[in-house]
């Protein structure tokens, strides 16, 4: 069982999708499929249950993704061993959402890229609400993420920056916005379009939990982005991070309440395993962040 075979299996007990994989991995799934048969074949176990809609990890698969986790992380130990000398080289994973992508990497990679440049950078985007997944899951070195009311203990963190929290409605469809006898929103009647999952809709839940409001929910969606899109279509209003607003294309299509309550902003930072505070890459980025 080599390294790439692990890698594969890696790569694939995080995606849980054969076609994600073998094109982010440059093979094809046909050949996928005969790798995974093969460690299956010398475990004796199955890894994953497949049918036509889903992909899961069984039982066996779970702690043999431990197992890959554990023989990975000490292949890259060895090889910064064998290969130490005043040359960072290696690969460095980060995630982010496509928002930080564009307003926050650039500043500390810049420095990092020019400083150490034998460095392969793997970025992936995505939902932000994800960021600390990927890092529990092994599947980043790095993300950028909003730190959360409570941090994993396995976890630390590092704040580059802060944005408050806005509701936000559509410029086009100012109807949509219900207003009581006295003026206020109606938050009950109003339409919401709320993230499905996430801190800030810890936040907005624990908003309406303190005021007693049952909410007019209109959809729940994954990512800022997509909130800013269905509230320019008139769809309802919500609620998104400052920093996400003004990098939207759609920026000039909704309007910032503000009339409304004023939540606990967002503090974005860079966050990692503790574990990957030894790994020289994650320790020179999070060197230059910290001079930053």
């Amino acid at each position: 069982m080599d390294i790439r075979n692990l890698r594969l299996f890696r790569h694939l007990a995080g995606t849980l999708h054969f076609a994600r994989t073998s094109q982010a991995c440059y093979i094809t799934p046909s050949a996928l499929t005969r790798v995974i048969q093969r460690i299956e074949a010398e475990l004796g176990q199955p890894l994953f249950i497949r049918d036509n809609r889903s992909v899961a990890l069984t039982l066996a698969g779970m702690a043999f993704k431990k197992y890959a986790d554990d023989v990975l992380q000490r292949w890259h130990q060895l090889h910064d061993e064998l290969t130490a000398d005043d040359v960072l080289q290696g690969e460095l994973s980060l995630y982010c959402s496509v928002t930080a992508a564009y307003g926050i990497l650039p500043r500390i990679m810049a420095t990092y890229r020019k400083t150490h440049p034998d460095v392969r950078i793997r970025l992936e985007t995505g939902d932000a609400a994800k960021a600390l997944v990927k890092l529990s899951h092994q599947d980043a070195d790095v993300a950028i993420a909003a730190l959360p009311d409570t941090l994993p203990r396995d976890l630390v963190f590092h704040t580059l920056s802060r944005t408050p929290l806005v509701f936000i409605a559509p410029l086009q469809y100012p109807d949509i916005v219900i207003h009581t006898t006295d003026g206020i929103i109606d938050w009950e009647q109003t339409p919401l379009i709320i993230p499905d999952h996430g801190l800030s809709r810890d936040r907005i839940d624990q908003w309406f939990a303190t005021e007693h409001f049952i909410p007019n929910i209109y959809s729940q969606v994954a990512g800022h982005e997509a909130i800013i899109v269905m509230i320019s279509l008139g769809c309802g209003i919500g609620l998104v991070p400052r920093m996400v607003l003004e990098k939207s294309p759609f920026l000039n299509q909704v309007t910032v309440l503000e009339s409304a309550p004023e939540l606990p902003p967002f503090v974005i930072g860079l966050c990692t395993r503790k574990k990957n505070l030894a790994n020289p890459r994650v320790q020179a980025l999070w060197r230059m962040a910290s001079e930053q």
